[in-house]
């Protein structure tokens, strides 16, 4: 089994969301991508979140249609802030002989990755999907993440991705490029604006159910 990682607050769930995880699926022949919401963001710390068992709901929701998509509960069933290396471990200590994690991450985050809890374990338990933002060119990826990061990995020039001392790799996609943001959403909606084609239906009609985001100020 190829398993992907995608992590995030979800707050809420969105097209855009959706379609980089099929996207890099496809690519990458991932057998099963696990959406997992986070509880307590680390580098979020701080900010206002819509409670967990909405969230969690609206993530359920809108997967649930695609057989290789599926929900982890990992990181809100573990108390205290959200950690990527303590969730990777916990996939981890689960393979079978012959499986492997994915982790998929945007460009933006995987530059910062440097400054994660223990990012160099973290970099030999499972491989790196970085989805780029569209019509971004880069001849050197790892530049940004810092020396730390990059001298952990060379680059195969046959395969076109990097490969760390450990054996895992890191690959980067271009993705289609849907300018959607959880934030504009909850923006619209406190709004009173239209959100109808941004994301899932029913994860909508969730949202005007449950009245979430009305009146709610975005943090800063």
């Amino acid at each position: 089994m190829k398993i992907g990682l995608f992590g995030g607050t979800f707050d809420p769930i969105h097209w855009g969301h959706l379609r980089s995880a099929e996207e890099v699926s496809e690519t990458y022949g991932l057998d099963r991508v696990y959406f997992i919401p986070a509880s307590i963001p680390p580098h979020k710390r701080g900010q206002t979140t819509t409670p967990a068992k909405d969230r969690l709901r609206m993530v359920r929701l809108a997967v649930a249609r695609n057989p290789r998509f599926a929900v982890s509960t990992v990181e809100l069933d573990r108390p205290g802030l959200s950690y990527s290396i303590d969730t990777i471990r916990e996939f981890a200590s689960q393979l079978g002989k012959g499986d492997s994690v994915y982790f998929i991450i945007g460009l933006d985050a995987f530059i910062e990755i440097g400054t994660w809890k223990d990012f160099e374990e973290i970099f030999t338990l499972c491989n790196f999907i970085v989805t780029s933002r569209p019509g971004r060119k880069d001849n050197d990826p790892l530049k940004g993440a810092g020396i730390a990061v990059k001298k952990l990995f060379c680059y195969d020039s046959k395969k076109g991705n990097y490969r760390h001392q450990s054996g895992t790799r890191v690959y980067f996609i271009e993705l289609t490029d849907i300018a959607i943001s959880a934030s504009e959403i909850r923006a619209l909606v406190r709004k009173g604006h239209s959100i109808r084609y941004l994301l899932p239906s029913l994860v909508e009609k969730y949202i005007k159910r449950c009245g979430l985001y009305r009146g709610r100020r975005e943090s800063s």
